[in-house]
């Protein structure tokens, strides 16, 4: 059997849709898994939804659903976004799935009886958002340390994990273990702020909402949406709560302990503090490494709606393709510092590296390959000192990558492809295949340098298929060639003399700059206009002042009547004001409305409507009005209509 190879990403919480920075982590764990496949492991690659917790609940009630039919929709969404990237994930799952939450259950009371967990009250502040608890030396000023937005002071009935426990025996795996916690400064933060600063004990349910997974002996709690979280990773295996390790089924134990999970560095805390003290009370390893990635910035500044800079991969990928996309988050962001994403940078990494670098060279190789050759693989001849350079390059190449994919130095890796890449397109300078192709003589060695060419495609190809499987995929037919994995690349020669090319195709159209970006700043100005919009939609109206209070008597006193419009004309003279005869049942009489602005007389005609039916005569423009419409609004005024069947000169109450 192969070695395998368990990875995970964060599974992604159902809030709403995630922007690019959110789903760069998908893009870089696909990355990584099929470059592991590559390398000849057994992958087992997992991803999900994050479904349960206080702000599922809140954003449900806004929205007047249920929170599942909440989660339902985001979630199928996110999925859908992660299958349009291309992920080639092996097991998606939710917390709502069932098994999911039987052995969250099971979890909690194994913690119970076993007595890590125990029944008090807390009292303290916590981040709706993050869905996460602070102490106040944590959140001295009242914000939150992750994301900067205010706290809330909480105080509920609650079951607590005694993470002290735990504590010397998770530092002595850190200590043990240098390179359980990625990158190493991220480790740093965690030794030096939590751990010893002495772990305080943490709150694992709750008792002020109820969308969470309910604790099955004391169903006033449901549990902490983070232990509920983070024992995904190992019910996506089919993990047994009431086994031992040793007993769980041959699935789980072939591919755990995970061999890294790929999270964002601003949720590092739950997993490399929380996480592995849940495991060593359920007595189960712990994952080799966790890998704090680091975020994606607009630019300087963080994406956000009310800036209208948030971009969504999907949306990229409708002006610059998948691997478009792809290629730009992993070959943008750096191992441990924040990355930035602008249009201008997409468009010139897109332009310089897919287009010119790889695109170019592609086609030049093959159009040559066609006009010189009819479209078959010539055979090498003699080699000459630029040969042996080209095939230099990318053998250090290959070996450069495999490097940095092991220490998961992802953009890296991809420079390496491309500064080989960047060496072939030299060497066409270097070797002037149409320069020789007017002299016969020379046709061997024109042979040799094409053939030299597609092989260095054929590489650059093979090596491209973790990052941008489509477009290697896409490469590697059109050369017509079965050599296709890493061990192909052993030697430099994988292509077959005498095997037949395809004619090439543009993999890459280049993107007009001014234009694209034009296009951008209208898209920029419509998410502004629709999160100011959505903003405004979600403001309450000032209480307006209204009028004196008046008893039950004086209202008595107004005399609200059911009536008919039967006839309706303009006022002479006055554009507010149309003049109504109306039908009371037991009689008929004239009113006169400043209604003309937002009605015409003859859509009146027929509806019925309530008239103020005791008010004095007034004389409005010459014109004697017996009676008030009922209507609603000061800028827009709104007339109150009534049903068909609503009888005439009926009181209202």
């Amino acid at each position: 059997m192969s070695e395998k190879f368990y990875v995970t990403t964060a599974i992604a919480y159902a809030s709403r849709k995630p922007h690019f920075g959110n789903t760069y982590e998908i893009i870089m764990t696909d990355a990584l898994a099929r470059y592991q496949r590559a390398c000849g492991k057994d992958v087992y690659f997992c991803t999900g939804t994050d479904e349960h917790g206080q702000k599922i609940e809140n954003l449900a009630g806004e929205q007047g659903i249920t929170p599942q039919a909440y989660v339902d929709g985001v979630s199928g969404e996110i999925r859908k976004i992660w299958e349009g990237m291309n992920s080639s994930h092996d097991y998606f799952i939710r917390t709502t799935d069932e098994n999911h939450v039987k052995a969250v259950q099971k979890i909690f009371r194994k913690f119970y009886e076993q007595g890590d967990i125990y029944k008090s009250e807390y009292e303290g502040w916590y981040c709706t958002p993050c869905e996460s608890f602070f102490t106040n030396t944590q959140a001295a000023d009242g914000k939150c340390p992750d994301c900067g937005r205010d706290l809330s002071q909480a105080k509920e009935e609650a079951y607590f994990f005694k993470m002290s426990k735990y504590a010397d025996r998770l530092m002595k795996h850190i200590e043990e273990h240098p390179s359980f916690i990625q990158p190493e400064l991220r480790k740093k933060e965690m030794v030096n702020n939590f751990l010893k600063a002495g772990l305080q004990d943490l709150c694992v349910s709750r008792t002020s909402f109820k969308w969470g997974i309910p604790v099955d002996f004391d169903e006033k709690h449901v549990v902490y949406v983070w232990l509920d979280a983070l024992t995904n990773y190992i019910t996506a295996l089919g993990y047994d709560p009431d086994k031992s390790y040793e007993e769980q089924s041959e699935h789980f134990r072939h591919y755990w302990p995970a061999d890294v999970h790929i999270i964002g560095k601003d949720i590092l805390r739950f997993h490399t503090i929380y996480w592995p003290i849940f495991l060593m009370a359920m007595d189960l390893p712990l994952p080799k490494q966790v890998f704090g990635h680091p975020w994606f910035n607009f630019g300087m500044d963080k994406m956000s709606k009310s800036r209208g800079n948030v971009i969504y991969a999907d949306k990229l990928a409708e002006h610059f393709t998948v691997d478009g996309v792809r290629y730009y988050a992993l070959s943008e962001m750096p191992f441990a510092s924040d990355g930035s994403i602008t249009y201008e940078a997409v468009i010139k990494r897109f332009n310089t590296d897919l287009v010119n670098n790889l695109g170019n060279l592609v086609k030049r190789t093959l159009d040559m390959d066609k006009k010189y050759f009819n479209k078959v693989v010539p055979a090498p001849a003699s080699e000459e000192g630029t040969d042996a350079e080209l095939k230099e390059a990318c053998v250090k190449a290959y070996a450069n990558m495999r490097a940095c994919m092991d220490e998961l130095r992802i953009a890296d890796a991809l420079e390496e492809i491309f500064t080989m890449l960047s060496r072939a397109n030299k060497y066409i300078d270097e070797t002037t295949p149409w320069s020789l192709a007017k002299d016969e003589s020379q046709k061997a060695r024109l042979g040799t340098v094409l053939y030299n060419l597609m092989e260095a495609i054929r590489w650059g190809a093979v090596m491209l298929a973790p990052f941008i499987p489509a477009t290697a995929e896409e490469i590697l037919n059109e050369l017509g060639t079965d050599a296709r994995d890493f061990a192909s690349l052993s030697s430099f020669g994988g292509m077959v003399a005498g095997r037949t090319v395809a004619d090439s195709k543009v993999l890459f159209a280049r993107v007009d700059e001014e234009k694209k970006l034009a296009e951008f700043e209208a898209e920029r100005k419509a998410l502004i206009a629709a999160a100011e919009a959505e903003a405004k939609a979600q403001e309450k109206p000032e209480k307006p002042e209204g009028c004196a209070l008046i008893g039950i008597e004086d209202f008595m006193n107004v005399e609200l009547r059911t009536a008919k419009v039967i006839a309706a004309e303009p006022v002479p003279k006055a554009k507010k004001l149309l003049k109504l005869q109306l039908d009371l049942g037991y009689e008929q009489r004239q009113v006169v409305s400043g209604i003309a602005k937002w009605y015409r007389p003859e859509d009146l005609i027929g509806k019925k409507l309530i008239v103020v039916a005791n008010l004095r005569p007034a004389t409005l423009c010459g014109v004697e009005s017996n009676g008030m419409v009922l209507a609603s609004g000061e800028e827009t005024v709104r007339v109150v209509f009534l049903s068909e069947d609503t009888p005439l000169g009926e009181r209202v109450r």
